[in-house]
């Protein structure tokens, strides 16, 4: 569902995500859907969750799945990551156990239609978050993985392309190995 032709608050978008089929992200006023993975997106995206979940058990860190909405307050707008990873309790967003604020790393799986606006748009956005410190984007046709880490100077990119390696996430203290996020995953 795109909604152009009228401004929805906040309260009415909630409303209507409460009882929609499928998600749709809220953009300042606009409700857009958001269209459905793939089955490499799903098992990827199954990988990293497992994964995180496994080594990050016991911990002051949590990862957590795409159900659970991100509230970014600068920019107004409800998105849902395909993994985040919060350090102690999630925010939640106006006491709202559907919304928090303040993920420490984001994951987004890229698909062609949304791979440009993970990349630009909604990067810049997450960066408005304190508590944001590391973002990956993962390729799903091809091993290979951006991180993205916060640099007292900036943002620096490293990117990984080989099952061999693993991504050094430092802000949750883990290595994760490209092998598990690709494990099942069939490239053609």
């Amino acid at each position: 569902m795109i909604s152009t032709e009228r401004h929805y608050s906040l309260d009415e978008y909630r409303a209507i995500e409460e009882k929609a089929e499928g998600r749709s992200e809220y953009r300042d006023g606009e409700i857009v859907g958001i269209a459905g993975g793939t089955l490499q997106h799903s098992r990827i995206t199954g990988n990293i969750l497992t994964y995180l979940t496994s080594v990050l058990r016991d911990t002051q860190f949590e990862p957590i799945n795409s159900d659970l909405r991100l509230w970014i307050p600068e920019h107004r707008r409800g998105v849902y990551p395909d993994v985040m990873v919060f350090e102690g309790e999630p925010q939640l967003n106006d006491n709202r156990f559907d919304e928090v604020l303040n993920p420490t790393v984001i994951v987004e799986v890229l698909s062609p239609s949304t791979a440009d606006y993970d990349r630009q748009g909604k990067f810049r956005m997450y960066r408005s978050i304190e508590s944001f410190k590391e973002y990956l984007l993962v390729e799903q046709d091809e091993p290979f993985v951006e991180r993205y880490s916060k640099q007292a100077e900036g943002w620096l990119l490293t990117d990984f392309n080989s099952l061999e390696k693993s991504i050094s996430l430092k802000s949750v203290q883990i290595e994760l190995p490209m092998a598990e996020i690709y494990h099942g995953v069939v490239f053609e």
